[in-house]
């Protein structure tokens, strides 16, 4: 979704249970550290009790296995594992990407050609470039200042 004020994309909740088994592939995790990093993947409006819900479900789907954490203080915690049919899902998801990714790559490039035959004032910068090019500005003006 773009909200206009700040343009921030929020990915698709639709992504949210790819992540959820890719996250849990590497290692098993609590709830609350597996929404610390889908929030660092950018679900940042992903509300604590949906992500409970979607791993009940996945559990019931038997994508997930959980077993209670008695280990530290405090009370005890649910840990969420992968299971081999939801390597095995996520596989399967993969590859559906795969081919999205192309039919994606192919929509980019007619857009690009489509803005530039249309806005011919139309340059396409790497983000990248304009951090670049605006930290190198800023540090020639503090040289320039300097001397």
């Amino acid at each position: 979704m773009v909200n206009q004020d700040n343009q921030s994309v929020n990915p698709s909740k639709n992504f949210v249970l790819p992540f959820i088994l890719l996250l849990l592939s590497k290692v098993s995790l609590h709830g609350y550290e597996l929404s610390q990093k889908l929030e660092a993947f950018g679900f940042k409006t992903l509300d604590q009790g949906n992500l409970y819900r979607m791993l009940r479900q996945l559990e019931k789907d038997e994508l997930v296995s959980s077993v209670w954490d008695t280990t530290g203080n405090g009370p005890a915690k649910r840990r969420y594992s992968i299971t081999k049919a939801g390597i095995t899902y996520l596989k399967g998801y993969a590859n559906q990407l795969e081919t999205y990714q192309s039919i994606l790559d192919q929509f980019f490039k007619m857009y690009s050609s489509l803005l530039e035959l249309y806005i011919p004032s139309f340059q396409k910068k790497d983000p990248i470039e304009k951090v670049n090019s605006t930290s190198t500005k800023r540090r020639k003006k503090d040289d320039t200042e300097e001397k």
